[in-house]
């Protein structure tokens, strides 16, 4: 299984690191029965983004509730060694990691890495970083995350200039790797990334900062049809 086998056409993936952590089982559990499949789950490590944000034992926390029904996590590595991850991420439960382009010096060596535990692979790139730098790296990637704000915070607004980059990443990579965006999404710009190529769209303020989770995951999926 893949993301040519997880993504129907398109999937809105709730950000898992903007949910209440006192009811993220309850949370999570409500999403599946409002359609969500895809959760996305950031790691930060405090140094390639300033905040320490949750790690594997979250994630393997709620592994057993997302897997009853049939969901995967997508796990976006914030980290300076992401290699250092895989292992506690596969023991947890992860299904595909993807690590920032300006955190390594080999992409396709710490790629090849994270084949060796069974992931699918992603290469992210900050806001400042050229559309030209990702396309160059991204062959034998599945997927590219265009961020569309700068890593580290859930809450920001988003960046409009990530239309344009996404349109330009979306022209150069190939028709078999994804293209994700994560930053600022709501139900006034989901639309316009997804017209911009991206069929893999990260979403969380826009869903947990709301009081009725479904509602808001549907409204943002209905945006799409």
């Amino acid at each position: 299984m893949g993301w040519d086998q997880w993504i129907r056409t398109v999937e809105v993936e709730p950000s898992l690191y903007a949910a209440n952590f006192a009811r993220l089982g309850d949370q999570v559990e409500q999403l599946l029965r409002a359609g969500a499949r895809v959760f996305h789950y950031d790691i930060g490590d405090g140094h390639f983004v300033e905040p320490v944000t949750v790690g594997p034992i979250v994630l393997q926390s709620i592994e057993p509730i997302v897997r009853r029904e049939g969901g995967v996590f997508d796990c976006h590595l914030m980290v300076d060694e992401p290699m250092h991850y895989f292992g506690a991420l596969r023991g947890a439960g992860a299904d595909s990691v993807t690590f920032h382009l300006e955190a390594v010096d080999d992409p396709r060596a710490v790629a090849a890495s994270a084949r060796e535990y069974g992931f699918e692979v992603g290469l992210a790139i900050k806001p400042e970083t050229a559309v030209e730098d990702a396309l160059d790296a991204a062959q034998g990637f599945d997927l590219v995350l265009c961020m569309s704000i700068d890593p580290g915070y859930s809450g920001q607004e988003f960046m409009p200039e990530a239309i344009d980059r996404l349109r330009k990443l979306r022209a150069g990579l190939p028709a078999n790797v994804h293209l994700q965006v994560d930053g600022g999404i709501t139900n006034d710009n989901i639309r316009s990334v997804y017209d911009a190529g991206a069929d893999l769209i990260v979403c969380g303020s826009a869903i947990f900062r709301m009081e009725d989770l479904p509602r808001a995951y549907r409204r943002l999926v209905q945006q799409l049809a």
